[in-house]
């Protein structure tokens, strides 16, 4: 139980750090499209610590989700659990949605390091986290969500 109380505050931790980072890589994105800025190291090193830390995260979120006691619930009464809304999505949604995320940003952060010119970078970059943050965005279970109900910050 110790091990998984230690995946819930990486967890709890990594969230913060992945919207941060693509909060960040965002801003910058937008800043280096419309300015028509040079695709810099830096910006690259955004691009790729971003997408890293998306992983890290999509792999702490799939340890607590498979040792979920209330997913392992979700999977032995599949029928009932449809009912109930919080269950379902924490079970199915939740999950599905995330992993979309992580994928849109893997797949923005391969596309953009691939094009040739600058502003193809940025405007790739951008299009394609900005995509994976409104699917976070959604996939969150925020305090007035009709969804299901979680604090910002989960004390332990």
């Amino acid at each position: 139980m110790k091990a998984y109380s230690l995946l819930l505050f990486f967890h709890s931790l990594f969230r913060w750090l992945v919207l941060s980072g693509l909060v960040y890589a965002l801003w910058r994105g937008i800043r280096g499209w419309s300015g028509r800025n040079v695709f810099s190291p830096t910006d690259n090193k955004v691009r790729h610590i971003t997408a890293t830390l998306a992983h890290v995260q999509l792999v702490i979120g799939y340890c607590l989700y498979f040792n979920s006691p209330l997913v392992q619930w979700f999977r032995g009464h599949y029928k009932e659990a449809m009912r109930q809304l919080p269950v379902f999505f924490f079970g199915l949604i939740h999950i599905l949605l995330m992993t979309l995320a992580i994928i849109l940003i893997t797949v923005g952060s391969a596309a953009a390091k691939r094009k040739t010119t600058d502003v193809g970078k940025f405007r790739t970059m951008t299009l394609w986290y900005l995509a994976a943050l409104a699917v976070i965005l959604l996939a969150v279970p925020w305090p007035f969500s009709p969804f299901a109900r979680r604090p910002l910050f989960r004390t332990f």
